[in-house]
């Protein structure tokens, strides 16, 4: 039986059973560079990410802080544009697009969640109306938009009394998954969230996890941001973002490293105690299609320099 199987409250798959399908979104990044420049200073947050998501994949960006997670993520989000770069979110070409295609995109394509979900709630509303009123911003289309009691209950907010309530009466698990309804009002096909298990009790967190994972069976491309290695484990694939590139890859609990498009490589740690950097490495390309790194000998650089010479 698997996870979500345990989890996922009978109504939640019913929600998810009866929704529409949407059609995910994928997302392309080819040497993405975002430079920030406080009080006159370049810092480099993004050093040429390179990255591909396909249409209703979910990953988890994971890594230290002031990595470049949050960063992308903002890219993404069309919230900043890069310095350098190709990025792609669909159809939508966010280094080329104007303010107004990036405000439509995300009304109806791309759907954010800030982290701390009472950045993303009205106080003042219900959780009903806060749905209702994140539908106000898209402009009408031939496919309609969903009722906002079936957006809660894609993320399993079923109850209609506690739907009446504004988010200071409910849990803080349920304010972050009624954040994950507002940003999903329009049916978009791209779901980011930054953080959003962070100050959760286990309970909470795996409410919203479920209902992440609700969301996604229904079609919708989810990338995270998460701190949380074990909340990176219940996504279908994770990415580690180190020093503002793409340092490794996760599938099915096991790490990779990245061969980015320029040829570069993030070794992991634990290989880098090993050959640390500045290390020369051998190349060796084996004829079963293996490739295998050796340290360099002194003879085998002493014979590379004599080559050069």
């Amino acid at each position: 039986m698997s996870w979500f199987e345990v989890t996922d409250p009978p109504a939640v798959r019913q929600a998810t059973a009866e929704a529409e399908m949407v059609p995910g979104l994928g997302v392309a990044c080819r040497g993405v560079v975002y430079i920030y420049r406080p009080e006159g200073h370049d810092v480099v947050a993004l050093a040429g990410v390179d990255l591909d998501i396909a249409p209703g994949e979910s990953v988890a960006l994971l890594g230290p802080s002031g990595a470049g997670k949050s960063t992308l993520m903002s890219l993404l989000a069309g919230l900043l544009r890069p310095a350098a770069g190709r990025l792609t979110v669909g159809g939508h070409d966010l280094v080329h697009a104007d303010d107004a295609e990036l405000q439509l995109m995300r009304a109806t394509a791309v759907g954010v969640v800030l982290q701390g979900a009472a950045r993303n709630l009205l106080p003042y509303l219900s959780a009903e109306q806060n749905v209702r009123f994140a539908q106000r911003g898209a402009p009408q289309s031939g496919r309609g938009l969903p009722a906002p009691r079936d957006v809660l209950a894609l993320v399993g907010l079923t109850d209609p009394g506690r739907n009446r309530l504004r988010p200071q009466r409910l849990s803080p698990g349920e304010c972050q998954r009624l954040a994950l309804a507002v940003a999903l009002a329009t049916r978009p096909g791209l779901l980011l969230a930054d953080e959003p298990t962070s100050q959760l009790d286990s309970g909470a967190r795996d409410g919203v996890l479920a209902a992440l994972d609700a969301v996604n069976r229904a079609g919708t491309t989810v990338v995270l941001v998460t701190h949380d290695p074990d909340v990176g484990r219940r996504m279908g694939r994770t990415v580690t973002i180190r020093d503002g590139r793409v340092g490794a890859e996760g599938r099915r609990g096991e790490d990779y490293a990245v061969v980015g498009h320029d040829g570069t490589i993030h070794l992991p740690q634990d290989v880098l105690r090993l050959v640390p950097p500045g290390t020369l490495l051998d190349v060796e390309a084996r004829v079963d299609g293996t490739v295998l790194l050796v340290p360099a000998g002194e003879s085998t650089v002493e014979n590379a320099d004599a080559h050069r010479r």
